[in-house]
Protein backbone atom coordinates (compact mmCIF):
# COMPACT_ATOMS: atom_id res chain seq x y z
CA UNK A 1 0.00 0.00 0.00
CA UNK A 2 3.20 2.31 -0.36
CA UNK A 3 4.62 2.88 -3.45
CA UNK A 4 8.06 1.72 -2.38
CA UNK A 5 6.29 -1.83 -1.69
CA UNK A 6 6.51 -2.47 -5.57
CA UNK A 7 10.07 -2.74 -5.86
CA UNK A 8 9.98 -5.34 -2.61
CA UNK A 9 7.13 -7.31 -4.47
CA UNK A 10 9.09 -7.13 -8.15
CA UNK A 11 11.71 -8.80 -6.27
CA UNK A 12 9.64 -11.31 -4.97
CA UNK A 13 7.64 -12.26 -7.57
CA UNK A 14 10.82 -11.86 -10.22
CA UNK A 15 12.83 -14.53 -7.75
CA UNK A 16 9.82 -16.70 -8.02
CA UNK A 17 9.58 -16.83 -11.83
CA UNK A 18 6.48 -15.32 -11.61
CA UNK A 19 5.78 -13.27 -15.00
CA UNK A 20 2.25 -12.47 -14.70
CA UNK A 21 2.89 -11.72 -10.98
CA UNK A 22 5.52 -8.94 -12.04
CA UNK A 23 2.88 -7.75 -15.13
CA UNK A 24 0.70 -7.12 -12.32
CA UNK A 25 2.30 -4.45 -11.01
CA UNK A 26 2.22 -2.24 -13.68
CA UNK A 27 -1.00 -0.10 -15.11
CA UNK A 28 -2.66 -1.86 -18.52
CA UNK A 29 -0.96 0.64 -20.34
CA UNK A 30 2.13 1.18 -18.53
CA UNK A 31 5.50 1.70 -20.45
CA UNK A 32 8.59 -0.28 -19.66
CA UNK A 33 12.39 1.20 -20.81
CA UNK A 34 13.63 -2.36 -21.52
CA UNK A 35 15.12 -3.99 -23.15
CA UNK A 36 18.28 -0.87 -23.79
CA UNK A 37 17.62 1.44 -26.19
CA UNK A 38 13.58 -0.02 -26.40
CA UNK A 39 10.12 0.41 -25.18
CA UNK A 40 7.88 -2.03 -23.96
CA UNK A 41 4.27 -1.24 -24.14
CA UNK A 42 1.55 -2.71 -22.61
CA UNK A 43 0.98 -4.98 -19.49
CA UNK A 44 0.22 -7.96 -22.04
CA UNK A 45 3.58 -7.53 -23.61
CA UNK A 46 5.49 -6.51 -20.40
CA UNK A 47 4.49 -9.76 -18.96
CA UNK A 48 5.74 -11.48 -22.56
CA UNK A 49 9.12 -10.02 -21.62
CA UNK A 50 9.36 -10.91 -18.31
CA UNK A 51 8.64 -15.02 -19.52
CA UNK A 52 12.09 -14.34 -21.73
CA UNK A 53 13.72 -12.98 -18.84
CA UNK A 54 12.65 -15.06 -16.12
CA UNK A 55 13.02 -18.09 -17.92
CA UNK A 56 16.99 -17.38 -17.07
CA UNK A 57 16.28 -17.72 -13.61
CA UNK A 58 18.19 -14.46 -12.89
CA UNK A 59 18.44 -13.83 -9.42
CA UNK A 60 17.37 -10.05 -7.98
CA UNK A 61 18.39 -8.46 -4.90
CA UNK A 62 16.74 -6.14 -2.67
CA UNK A 63 17.79 -2.68 -2.78
CA UNK A 64 17.05 0.34 -0.21
CA UNK A 65 15.16 2.75 -1.95
CA UNK A 66 16.00 6.45 -2.61
CA UNK A 67 13.37 9.08 -0.89
CA UNK A 68 9.64 8.91 -2.82
CA UNK A 69 8.53 11.88 -4.15
CA UNK A 70 5.03 11.90 -3.93
CA UNK A 71 2.44 14.35 -5.32
CA UNK A 72 -1.58 13.34 -5.05
CA UNK A 73 -2.09 10.25 -6.85
CA UNK A 74 1.67 10.01 -8.63
CA UNK A 75 4.51 8.78 -7.22
CA UNK A 76 8.31 8.69 -7.97
CA UNK A 77 10.01 5.75 -6.55
CA UNK A 78 13.87 5.11 -7.02
CA UNK A 79 16.53 2.67 -6.25
CA UNK A 80 20.71 3.01 -6.41
CA UNK A 81 22.02 0.23 -8.69
CA UNK A 82 24.84 -1.82 -7.44
CA UNK A 83 27.97 -0.21 -9.47
CA UNK A 84 26.56 3.22 -8.17
CA UNK A 85 26.13 4.46 -11.73
CA UNK A 86 22.73 6.12 -12.11
CA UNK A 87 19.61 4.87 -10.43
CA UNK A 88 16.30 2.29 -11.44
CA UNK A 89 13.06 5.26 -11.37
CA UNK A 90 9.49 4.49 -11.32
CA UNK A 91 6.15 6.53 -11.78
CA UNK A 92 3.93 5.22 -10.11
CA UNK A 93 -0.03 6.07 -9.61
CA UNK A 94 -2.49 5.02 -6.78
CA UNK A 95 -5.59 2.96 -7.77
CA UNK A 96 -9.21 3.31 -5.95
CA UNK A 97 -8.06 0.63 -3.93
CA UNK A 98 -5.26 2.22 -2.10
CA UNK A 99 -2.76 0.24 -3.80
CA UNK A 100 0.09 1.45 -6.33
CA UNK A 101 0.84 0.56 -9.76
CA UNK A 102 3.81 1.27 -12.26
CA UNK A 103 3.07 3.60 -15.00
CA UNK A 104 6.57 4.23 -16.12
CA UNK A 105 9.43 2.22 -15.74
CA UNK A 106 13.20 3.08 -16.46
CA UNK A 107 14.80 -0.24 -14.91
CA UNK A 108 18.34 1.64 -15.48
CA UNK A 109 19.00 5.25 -16.14
CA UNK A 110 22.77 6.09 -16.86
CA UNK A 111 23.88 9.91 -16.04
CA UNK A 112 24.91 12.19 -19.03
CA UNK A 113 28.70 11.31 -19.34
CA UNK A 114 28.38 7.82 -18.09
CA UNK A 115 27.21 6.37 -21.01
CA UNK A 116 29.05 3.41 -22.38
Amino acid sequence: MRPEDITRLFVERSNAGDAAGVAALYEEDAVLAYPPGSRTRGREAIRELWEKVLAGRPHFEQEPPLPTLISGDIALTATPPRDGAGARAQVVRRQPDGSWLRVLDQPEFVPVGQEN
